[in-house]
């Protein structure tokens, strides 16, 4: 692993980062705190979560549960919490089941952070993101049909600072280090980081969009944008929601696996996705590389700064992982892999 920095901050954090959004459903306590143990001491220094999770599906009886196993291990290992970051998100309107599905304003901003440290165990979390933006996104395979004309500039733009706002006010309570994004658009981002050198309110310094070897929108406007104002990426779902370890292959659909309760992932499944994880495990085949490695090495070696969020539903494929966290492509691959690209963009 690399350390990279932290958005604009003087601050670091590794390249990878653990994922936690299975723990309370497919992930039960106890090796959800395995989990914790095995990368805090493999040297992991970020942990991400949200106050919706569990998800696969969500519900309403396990909106919370996350955090609380989550701040469950923080209150046995008090000694352990300052070793990492600890990242959560506020859920907007699209989350029925959180409450009753308002928009981020200053007042449900508060709420929810004061929820989720009680949950978490803690007084303070390290990054604060906002799960998706008010007035829509075009993520989770919306991009098809997205159509932001209805959107309303002076609206967003008001509650935009409204929301800085709240931040800043939280920054000062020692509440939140950084405000942060997730599921945003390069125009919106680009607004908030307006905003907040303009009033002198919280910077952006990390945004959660998804990012894979099949899911590459970022590639383009907001990689530059990332570069150029010092935003880092946190990516989720490098592996797809599980495509990318090629178990689903053959039409497979092991038991207990997230497609064994989500047939589609979320939009993911189409012939097209099959055929392009078919050439990258060709490539990875190839060069002697695990899949699963090489999936999550791309992710890191991308000209933009990036910490890959990894979820694992076990602890067992949990250790899979982490002993991929210091491979590195080789020109080579990464020239196989931008051949396979270009044959097969956006394959969902």
């Amino acid at each position: 692993m690399r350390r990279i920095p932290l958005g604009s901050t003087d601050e670091t954090i590794t390249d990878y980062c653990l994922g936690t959004m299975t723990w309370g459903n497919q992930t039960p306590l106890e090796d959800a705190h395995r989990q914790m143990d095995m990368a805090l001491d493999a040297g992991i220094d970020i942990v991400d979560t949200a106050e919706m999770y569990p998800v696969n599906p969500v519900t309403a009886e396990t909106v919370g549960r996350t955090e609380e196993i989550l701040g469950a291990w923080n209150a046995k290992n008090p000694s352990r919490r300052n070793s990492y970051k600890l990242a959560t998100k506020i859920t907007g309107k699209n989350a029925a089941f959180v409450r009753t599905g308002q928009d981020i304003t200053a007042a449900t901003f508060a709420e929810a952070l004061d929820a989720s440290l009680a949950r978490l165990q803690t007084d303070h979390v390290e990054i604060y993101q906002l799960h998706w933006p008010n007035r829509g996104s075009y993520h989770f395979r919306q991009n098809w049909d997205y159509d932001p004309s209805a959107q309303d500039k002076a609206a967003t733009i008001g509650n935009m600072i409204e929301v800085l706002g709240a931040a800043e006010d939280a920054r000062k309570a020692g509440k939140i280090g950084h405000f942060a994004l997730s599921n945003e658009s390069a125009w919106g981002t680009a607004q908030w980081l307006r905003l907040s050198d303009e009033l002198g309110l919280p910077r952006v310094q990390t945004i959660q969009n998804e990012y894979s070897l099949l899911c590459r929108l970022y590639d383009t406007d907001m990689g530059e944008l990332a570069v150029n104002e010092q935003v880092t990426l946190l990516a989720y779902s490098p592996l797809a929601a599980g495509l990318l370890t090629g178990k689903y292959q053959g039409g497979a659909i092991p038991a207990g696996s997230r497609r064994d309760g989500n047939a589609t992932l979320g939009g993911r499944v189409t012939d097209r996705a099959f055929e392009a994880v078919d050439a990258y495990a060709a490539i990875a085949a190839r060069h002697g590389v695990d899949l699963v490695h090489m999936a999550l090495a791309f992710t890191v070696q991308r000209p933009f700064p990036v910490s890959t969020i990894f979820g694992a539903t076990t602890s067992g494929q949990l250790a899979h992982i982490l002993d991929g966290l210091d491979v590195t492509l080789s020109d080579e691959v990464l020239a196989d892999i931008s051949a396979a690209h270009r044959a097969m963009p956006m394959p969902y």
